[in-house]
């Protein structure tokens, strides 16, 4: 039976059941065991209901899959819907030992982006965005950024491993990536916290002439799987915090969308007894939003009218108005969302001090642009799209209003952080015959607990948008969970809104005990193709490809160079590795590689030494180089860190460290 067809008829049958049907296919003794555990537990048939939604059983798998950022915990977790189960973290900025991820697999990967060459071992993942392809998921790749120090990261949805981390090098702060092209040309990554070029040293008295804001576009390989960083470039823009980002599709194809905060200029000081940042930032009566044309800029960095700052081509905000790729046009203050809707025809921007959502026409904007219809310029000089030549209408849906995602039905979601609500509302313009209610309309409201962020809906912020399922992910949790001490988990909360009506209701909490996840997408599980062994013996995940000098079966050495270098290589098999003893001499630099030599599902090896910090996860066919010095003398007893078989704990050896003397 479909797993859709057995959810609806399990929720059926308990739904009758509490009522005290009798005839639905089961006993009588088996409708009134659920009855008994109902009454006892005090479940209503709305709590039965939505159990029989989210339930899956052993065997069943879900029908999609989210990746949500990590927050402070530096990775990405993947979770299945409905069953709200999480299926597996993705070691990305921060060490996972899990994977070994910084403990001798991945090293480099995560040095790659070390901020000026400092070491930096933790991460605050933002916004996640998969590969598109024609403005629709393609379920290749993942991208993820890290706010704190402005860093991107690209994730192989083959083997859901990250394969490189690039560090910007003109900012320090980047919540406003990552968001990629329709046809992921370019991974966007907007700047947040204006900062001088390079993040290098300038009094707060000099902010205006100093500090600069940016959004940076990475050209994406896709063939490689790999960010081009010699094909990428950045746009400067006026000092403001630039905020979320969202690229156009269809029929605003060839736009970036970012909002900004602190269009005043704030530079806070509350020691000083100055206006502290969040009054500051929050005078103005409206911010701005930008309205960037990246195809114009993407020709003018090919014919070279860029600039170079710390060794990265820019194009200079003075060139950007020279050339007509820049406009603003005011938007709620302090706005935090921008989302295009799935025809590229609207633009909502939320305004955390408005109760309104704001929507813009893209006919209109395109309109004003060739009729330079402005209201005036910026003190940058950067025109300002008169509001009302651009606005196409304003909704009412509540109080602290943020992120907008959007169903296949006519119908967009916003998330009320003040209200702690998720608000439903009616598009107009072309949407409008899709559903009952009236264009721009509030249609219902549903609690959530509490003050939510953003929402993800199915596939929501594509061009065709699955709907469904709204994940709500929620900033505090308070009375929802046992407590687990003052540090309390965020909670993520599952909605169904496959009706068309005015219900949407909570079916499942979940608790998310790591990090604070903060922005998701939901992908269809049927779009994802990962590997479940790797493609042959001797994989290299770093390169995606055969490692010439992986160990294989009867290869197995140990080769001393003379100058103190020792190559060890090694097979990994149920239940043994071979060599299993390992002599060097302590200051040897010891180059140590392994294959999992297994073809079965499942079939993972652990390998893990003490005291040097050393721990690798070893999938099917995967191959790993380790490297370190072999500076303290003594026996250690090496083992497999992952249970694979009967005979698990005798897979094992001894690294032999002979002192110096």
């Amino acid at each position: 039976m479909h797993q859709k067809t057995r959810r609806k008829g399990l929720g059926k049958l308990l739904a009758l059941t509490v009522i005290g049907a009798t005839s639905v296919g089961a006993s009588a003794q088996s409708m009134n065991d659920v009855q008994k555990v109902a009454k006892d537990r005090g479940l209503s048939t709305a709590d039965l209901l939505a159990a029989a939604k989210t339930y899956t059983p052993s065997g069943v798998k879900d029908d999609y899959i989210m990746f949500a950022s990590g927050g402070h915990a530096g990775q990405v977790f993947a979770v299945g819907l409905p069953s709200m189960r999480i299926l597996r973290s993705i070691a990305v900025f921060t060490p996972e030992s899990w994977q070994g991820w910084g403990f001798g697999v991945g090293n480099e990967v995560i040095a790659e982006g070390f901020p000026k060459g400092k070491a930096n071992l933790w991460g605050d993942t933002h916004h996640p965005a998969l590969s598109e392809t024609g403005g629709d998921y393609d379920g290749q790749f993942l991208f993820i950024n890290d706010k704190i120090n402005a860093r991107v990261a690209v994730i192989d949805l083959h083997d859901w491993e990250t394969k490189q981390i690039v560090k910007n090098p003109l900012t320090v702060s980047d919540h406003g990536g990552t968001f990629v092209t329709p046809d992921t040309d370019y991974v966007i990554e907007g700047g947040q916290y204006a900062v001088p070029w390079g993040y290098e040293y300038a009094p707060i008295s000099e902010y205006k002439e100093k500090y600069k804001g940016s959004v940076t576009l990475w050209k994406f390989d896709r063939k490689r799987g790999r960010i081009d960083k010699d094909k990428s470039f950045a746009i400067e823009l006026p000092p403001y915090w630039q905020d979320l980002s969202d690229a156009g599709k269809l029929a605003s194809d060839g736009y970036i969308f970012m909002n900004s905060l602190n269009t005043e200029m704030a530079t806070g000081g509350i020691e000083d007894k100055n206006p502290p940042f969040e009054a500051g930032a929050s005078m103005n009566a409206t911010d701005f939003l930008h309205i960037i044309d990246w195809h114009k800029a993407e020709k003018l960095y090919q014919a070279g009218k860029v600039e170079m700052i710390e060794g990265f081509p820019v194009i200079s905000l003075k060139t950007a108005l020279a050339e007509g790729i820049l406009h603003v046009t005011p938007e709620p203050r302090s706005p935090h969302g921008v989302d295009v809707a799935p025809k590229g025809d609207f633009i909502v921007v939320s305004g955390k001090l408005d109760p309104h959502v704001t929507i813009y026409s893209m006919a209109k904007i395109k309109q004003a642009i060739a009729n330079k219809t402005y209201s005036g310029k910026d003190e940058f000089g950067v025109p300002i799209l008169d509001f009302d030549s651009v606005l196409e209408a304003q909704v009412e849906v509540g109080l602290g209003p943020l992120h907008t995602q959007f169903g296949p039905d006519g119908y967009a979601y916003t998330s009320l952080f003040l209200d702690s609500a998720v608000a439903r509302w009616t598009l107009g313009g072309s949407y409008g015959p899709l559903s009952p209610e009236p264009d721009w309309t509030l249609v219902q409201k549903t609690p959530v607990q509490y003050n939510v962020g953003h929402i993800a809906v199915a596939e929501g912020d594509t061009v065709s948008p699955d709907g469904h399922y709204l994940v709500s992910l929620n900033k505090w949790s308070v009375d929802r969970f046992f407590p687990t001490g003052p540090l309390l988990p965020q909670n993520l909360q599952l909605l169904d809104i496959s009706s068309n009506g005015t219900e949407m209701p909570v079916i499942y909490d979940m608790p998310m005990g790591v990090g604070e996840p903060h922005y998701a997408q939901i992908i269809k599980a049927d779009k994802l193709d990962p590997w479940t062994t790797y493609p042959g013996v001797g994989w290299d995940p770093h390169v995606q490809n055969l490692e010439p000098m992986a160990p294989k079966k009867g290869m197995e050495r140990v080769v001393r160079k003379d100058d103190g270098t020792v190559e060890i290589y090694m097979t990994a098999i149920r239940s043994h590795f071979n060599p299993e003893h390992i002599t060097v001499k302590q200051g040897d630099h010891v180059i140590w590689r392994i294959t999992n030599t297994e073809r079965a599902v499942d079939a993972t090896h652990g390998f893990a030494v003490p005291v040097y910090n050393i721990t690798a996860s070893l999938e099917p066919g995967e191959t790993v180089k380790i490297e370190f010095d072999a500076d303290t003398a003594g026996t250690f007893p090496f083992y497999c860190s992952e249970f694979c078989s009967a005979l698990h704990l005798e897979m094992m050896g001894y690294l032999m460290v002979e002192p110096a003397d």
